[in-house]
C-alpha cells in the first residue's frame, strides 16, 4: 500500500466540487476498490443529540446497524472513547455486533471536527491480522482531511 498515492487521490475527492455526501460516498468507493482487504467502508455520524450512530455513506453489503449506540460495539466504543480501535480478530471482542459471517476484523477511526467527535470511519475486513500501521495512519490522514469540509 503506497499511502502518498492514495492520500493524493483522497484530496483529489475532497477538493472536487461534489456535495459532502458525494464525497463520502466516493471515498467508500475508492478504498474498497483500491485496498483489496477493505471489504466494507463506511461512515457513522453522531445522530442529533442523542446518544447514537447513524449509518451514512457505505459500500459493501448492506447491514441492519444502520442505528449503533454510544458505547455498543467497535462504532460505539469508538465514540465514547475518542480512540482509534483496531480489532484483528472480531471473535476476541466480547461487546462487538457482528455485520456478517465473513468480518474477521475491523478499524474504526474517529473524526473530530472543532475538538467533538461527530463521526468516524469503519472498515471491515473478511481477513483476520490485517490491519496495520500504515491503515491507521491512511484513515486518520482521512478523518483528519474531512474534518475540514464536515
Amino acid at each position: 500500500m503506497d499511502i502518498t498515492i492514495l492520500q493524493q487521490k483522497i484530496d483529489v475527492i475532497i477538493a472536487s466540487k461534489s456535495t459532502k455526501e458525494e464525497k463520502l460516498q466516493a471515498i467508500c468507493d475508492f478504498l474498497e476498490s483500491e485496498i483489496s482487504y477493505y471489504d466494507w467502508v463506511g461512515f457513522y455520524f453522531k445522530n442529533g443529540d442523542k446518544e447514537e450512530l447513524k449509518l451514512a455513506q457505505f459500500t459493501g453489503e448492506p447491514t441492519e446497524h444502520t442505528i449503533i449506540p454510544f458505547g455498543k460495539g467497535i462504532c460505539g466504543q469508538v465514540a465514547v472513547s475518542n480512540k482509534n480501535f483496531v480489532v484483528q480478530d472480531v471473535t476476541a471482542q466480547e461487546n462487538y455486533i457482528s455485520c456478517g459471517w465473513k468480518v474477521k476484523s475491523e478499524i474504526v477511526i474517529p473524526i473530530f471536527v472543532a475538538g467533538q467527535n461527530i463521526g468516524q470511519i469503519d472498515i471491515d475486513s473478511h481477513t483476520a491480522n490485517t490491519f496495520t500501521e500504515k491503515d491507521e495512519r491512511l484513515l486518520e490522514y482521512i478523518c483528519e482531511k474531512l474534518s475540514k469540509i464536515l
